[in-house]
Parts: structure tokens; sequence; C-alpha cells
């Protein structure tokens, strides 16, 4: 059957829209009735609007990362720190387990992409995880700089391109647009 689910896609890029292209996907999984889980990686802290949304219409999610952004200052950490390695590979056990494809037919692995780039995880411990998923299950990987050996087993690759952001034109984080 060429439109059973089990595909690898990938939202990656410098652009606006990763997360919020996988949100958006989540939404029309739950509208046909499908399991949906997300873990969000390096996204703890901050009270993110889509959450109470997502809690509403069934889509389970757990947030793992150490809180790298302050909404009051607008100011991001940057750098890793031996905790952020931590809560990442506590959302890889996460993400293992959600991909058996014993209760979930969408699994989004929000920001991977960046913490494999960013070194919080090893892009082969990830492919590992990745290797064991179900065949059943859809599996989408969010977030800039995805690896070369993600782009490799990906079956859907959107490279999110940034042209113009009012960031720079001194707009800061808005509540219920960026988070």
């Amino acid at each position: 059957m060429k439109n059973k689910l089990g595909q690898i896609q990938i939202y990656t890029g410098n652009g606006k829209g990763k997360t919020t292209a996988a949100l958006g996907l989540s939404m029309r999984a739950r509208g046909r009735g499908l399991g949906v889980a997300i873990v969000f990686f390096d996204k703890s802290g901050l009270n993110y609007g889509e959450r109470k949304v997502l809690k509403q219409i069934g889509v389970d999610f757990w947030v793992t990362g150490c809180l790298r952004f302050n909404a009051k200052t607008k100011k991001f950490r940057f750098g890793v720190t031996n905790k952020d390695k931590q809560t990442a590979l506590d959302g890889l056990v996460i993400a293992r387990q959600l991909l058996d494809g014993n209760e979930y037919d969408l699994v989004i692995l929000d920001e991977i992409n960046s913490t494999t780039s960013l070194g919080m995880l090893q892009v082969d411990e990830v492919l590992e995880v990745i290797k064991n998923k179900s065949s059943k299950v859809e599996l989408i990987m969010t977030g800039r700089n995805a690896p070369l050996k993600f782009k490799k087993i990906a079956n859907l690759i959107t490279e999110m391109t940034l042209k113009k952001h009012y960031y720079y034109e001194g707009i800061e984080a808005r509540e219920g647009i960026e988070y």
C-alpha cells in the first residue's frame, strides 16, 4: 500500500516555521484519529501556547531540556552544559519508547536536529533509535542544521529558508506567535 505510515520527514533550515509545520501535521493526524506524540527537545521552561491546545486535542507530549531562553529579558543562553546533555538523553529514552508502534502513529521529535548539531546528543545514538522504530510509525524531525546522516534516511525534507525576519527590525519574540 503506497500511502501507509512509516515515512521519515525532516523540517529544517534557518527560516521560521519548522515546529509550526509539525504542530499543524499533529492536528491533521488527530483529526483523522491517529495517535500522536511529541518529544520537545531543548524547549523547557517557557509556557509555550501550543501545549494547552495539544492537551485539549489529545496529543501526548514530553518536554525535555534546560531553560535556555529568558522570556523577560529576551536573552538566549548559548553553549551546552552537562545538564543539557543529560536532559537530551532523557528525551531520547522517551523517543525510543514512543517509536515502538504500540500506541502512536505519528511521533514528532521537535528540535532533534539542532539538539544533535549542538552536541547534546550524538548523531549515531539518535540513528540507532530511529533504526529500531516500528515501520508503522510516521516520524517527524524538526530543527535547524539537520545532520547529513539524518537527511540520507529521510523520505521527505522541507527546508525553511529565511528571507526576511522582523527580529532584525527589533521586534522580539511574541507570546502567541513565537511561543
